[in-house]
């Protein structure tokens, strides 16, 4: 029995086909270029190793895809054919468990599934890694840090990927609020693993969510090995660098960045699409023109109006079907979601709250019906943490429901709003916190404090 660089077990008998496997791991846990290559390479050479057709599933389940659904119920009866065909241990097997009760509708099973291999496997950073994907599709930021945590002790300084699980702690301790122990730990992780990209970012969320966004431009700009070899992720780390500069009022800097990195590829990935749109949404907000740049999203948008995989990745589409004023596309989503909301599924439970009145609510916002908007925001937004993404990434509807009830004239209730989202800032002002208290008192007729 084979162990990987996780210091897991792994039915290999190939010192070729476990560099192979290692180069899996590595890639995913770095967000690097070569995991699929690796994948491949290593599936065309041992077609019987049950874990790697389980890890193409899960890999596509995660993509958010609709496409790519039966590109997994294809891996899945892949994997057991193999499995049947050649050993596999039990963390194999949990793999094998995990694809199933995805595709059962039970992302949460998946996790269970995962949970339960890192149990008897407490050195399985990959596993790790996955069951934290899968809880930040879910929006389970308590439940990232649970399982982080109780794998630390296993991941001590000889562990070869003791730095990404550092990453991965460092984002769920910013994901509930312990800024100064998610910066911390952080950048402990980067001396580990240079390449985390996750655990950078996860220090830019630090920098992003207590209003310091000198600091956070320069950990970016001074630790590009960290992510400058990632697959599409590194827009992604563009973006927050974006979001920086725009706390800064560097306006223009924001969207040449869009042009010139966050859409230098035009892509239809989802994270692709949500970095995009929120973009834009957040540069509208400030009064900024940003021209026709919303109708090559609504292209890509328009082709995912049935997608339904995740409420995330859908209420992102419609900024754009909104953005670009596409209405019939606008309908057949509205359509849609009604009709998701109806199914016997965990992702439909999401679809029904908060996605129906989240998704009524941007309708209305580009509508200029801001009153509806408020309203339906307002209602959705106890639950939007469920839609999964991070706090950072959901703010753009935190923004849209406090510019909606400005808008409307709701002054009293924006503020309570407004109010609230100071606190998980750290009571950090936060440029857009201070321009909307201002916007609030003028609206009162009286100074701001």
């Amino acid at each position: 029995m084979m162990h990987d660089i996780c210091d897991s077990p792994v039915s290999l008998t190939d010192q070729a086909q476990l560099q192979d496997w290692n180069g899996v791991v590595h890639g995913f846990l770095s967000h690097g270029t070569k995991t699929p290559v690796h994948l491949g390479a290593l599936l065309a050479a041992n077609p019987n190793f049950a874990m790697g057709h389980a890890a193409h599933g899960l890999f596509s389940l995660m993509m958010g895809r609709k496409e790519l659904w039966n590109v997994a119920v294809d891996a899945a009866a892949t994997a057991k054919t193999a499995a049947a065909n050649a050993p596999t241990n039990s963390r194999e097997n949990g793999w094998l468990q995990a694809l199933d009760a995805w595709l059962a509708g039970s992302p949460t099973g998946a996790i269970d599934a995962m949970e339960r291999v890192l149990l008897e496997n407490p050195r399985d950073t990959l596993s790790a890694k996955v069951s934290q994907a899968i809880r930040f599709i879910l929006g389970d930021g308590v439940g990232m840090r649970r399982s982080a945590e109780r794998l630390l002790g296993a991941h001590d300084s000889d562990h070869a990927c003791r730095g990404y699980i550092l990453g991965c702690h460092a984002f769920t301790l910013e994901e509930t609020g312990e800024y100064a122990a998610a910066e911390r730990t952080g950048l402990q992780g980067l001396r580990y693993a240079p390449d985390d990209a996750w655990g950078l970012h996860a220090v830019a969320h630090v920098y992003d969510m207590t209003a310091n966004p000198d600091a956070g431009i320069n950990l970016i700009e001074q630790n590009t090995g960290a992510w400058t070899h990632c697959n599409n992720f590194r827009y992604h780390v563009w973006w927050h660098k974006a979001l920086l500069h725009m706390d800064r009022g560097e306006l223009d800097l924001a969207l040449s960045l869009y042009d010139s990195q966050i859409r230098e590829d035009k892509t239809d990935d989802y994270r692709d699409i949500a970095n995009a749109t929120s973009l834009l949404m957040r540069l509208e907000l400030e009064g900024m023109d940003v021209g026709n740049r919303w109708a090559e999203l609504a292209d890509f948008s328009e082709n995912r109006t049935d997608d339904g995989c995740l409420v995330f990745a859908d209420l992102h589409y419609m900024l754009a079907l909104a953005g670009a004023e596409r209405g019939d596309a606008k309908v057949a989503m509205t359509a849609r979601f009604a009709h998701n909301a109806r199914q016997p599924s965990e992702m439909a439970g999401r679809v029904n709250d908060p996605g129906l009145a989240a998704l009524s609510g941007l309708n209305a916002f580009s509508e200029g019906r801001y009153n509806d908007a408020f309203i339906d925001l307002s209602t959705a937004r106890p639950a939007m943490q469920t839609i999964g993404g991070s706090h950072a990434q959901r703010d753009v509807f935190e923004r849209m429901t406090i510019d909606a009830g400005l808008r409307a004239g709701r002054i009293d209730q924006t503020e309570v709003i407004l109010s609230e989202r100071m606190p998980q800032r750290a009571g950090h002002k936060d440029r857009f916190t201070a321009t909307r208290f201002e916007s609030l008192a003028q609206a009162r007729r009286i100074p701001a404090q």
